[in-house]
């Protein structure tokens, strides 16, 4: 009777060290050491927000800022609001002490700061590869809350929207995508947050070089898009995306000049979902809503 017994207390040893054992993550910034699960998470990035729902993460604090209408159903009253996408507010973090904080590419210079007071994750994504980051991201997010095979059910769902978005733009010729800014326009490449459309569905473009470091795009004029002529234009309304108003990106757009232009009189002008184009780009959701706008654009025109 003694062997059973100490066997027994032995598979109880082994599965409490497993349950306590420490989950090292490397991410963006480095590596952060998890003692256990977390419990209490917050997020000063809302395609983190969108990322940790999706796994069916609860979530005890997000940005201060209005989320985007995808998400809004998701975020609750109770949920403390820890400052702005640039600018967390360390103190509530601090005082809240929860047991993870995750943090992205508008806010990782709060990394240095707030590591030292709780444990950080940055999610930040390099914009050229942007689909293959937000899988990482997921693969990343499951293995430290225990949810695995809901990040691959994820990730397999995503190939196939982007599987499908490739098969249906095809043959359907070239494309820009363009941010409308304060009434101005720039357009966006191979690097910017919306690079998918070219790296990932091979849509064909028609600039030679574009500079994305600005969040307003490399700067063009209305000749431009006259000029390059693409087929089809894809466009990202940065003043909707983050709510500062100012003339819509479709009042923008509908001058004499863009009337000229093929994407124009085809009736190919897309206007993306504005805050999941340009605030939760890498985002699982997002994706995933953006794809389907694009694979309807192209199978229906």
């Amino acid at each position: 009777m003694i062997k059973p017994f100490v066997f027994a207390l032995t598979a109880v040893h082994l599965l409490s060290s497993a349950a306590l054992a420490d989950i090292a993550v490397t991410h963006a910034q480095g590596e952060t050491v998890l003692k256990a699960v977390p419990q209490t998470v917050m997020v000063t990035d809302w395609a983190a927000f969108d990322d940790l729902t999706s796994l069916g993460v609860p979530v005890a604090g997000v940005p201060g800022s209005a989320p985007p209408g995808y998400l809004a159903a998701k975020v609750t009253d109770d949920m403390t609001r820890i400052g702005s996408l640039q600018e967390p507010d360390v103190e509530a973090i601090a005082a809240a002490g929860p047991d993870l904080v995750i943090i992205g590419a508008r806010s990782r210079k709060s990394y240095a700061t707030l590591s030292q007071l709780v444990p950080v994750i940055d999610v930040s994504v390099d914009n050229g590869a942007v689909i293959d980051g937000a899988k990482a991201n997921l693969t990343m997010l499951g293995k430290v809350f225990g949810r695995e095979e809901q990040a691959e059910t994820l990730k397999a769902s995503l190939d196939a929207k982007v599987a499908q978005a490739k098969a249906a733009a095809a043959g359907k010729g070239t494309a820009l995508v363009i941010v409308t800014n304060g009434g101005k326009i720039g357009v966006y490449g191979p690097k910017s947050r919306v690079s998918w459309l070219y790296n990932t569905l091979d849509v064909p473009s028609v600039f030679d070089t574009v500079d994305d470091r600005d969040h307003g795009g490399d700067a063009i004029t209305f000749e431009y898009l006259l000029k390059t002529n693409p087929d089809w234009l894809f466009v990202v309304d940065r003043d909707a995306g983050v709510g500062t108003g100012g003339a819509s990106a479709q009042k923008l757009l509908d001058n004499d000049l863009i009337h000229q232009t093929n994407f124009w009189k085809n009736d190919r002008v897309v206007y993306l979902d504005p805050a999941a184009s340009y605030v939760t780009m890498n985002g699982y959701g997002a994706l995933m809503l953006l794809l389907d706008q694009v694979t309807d654009a192209f199978s229906t025109k």
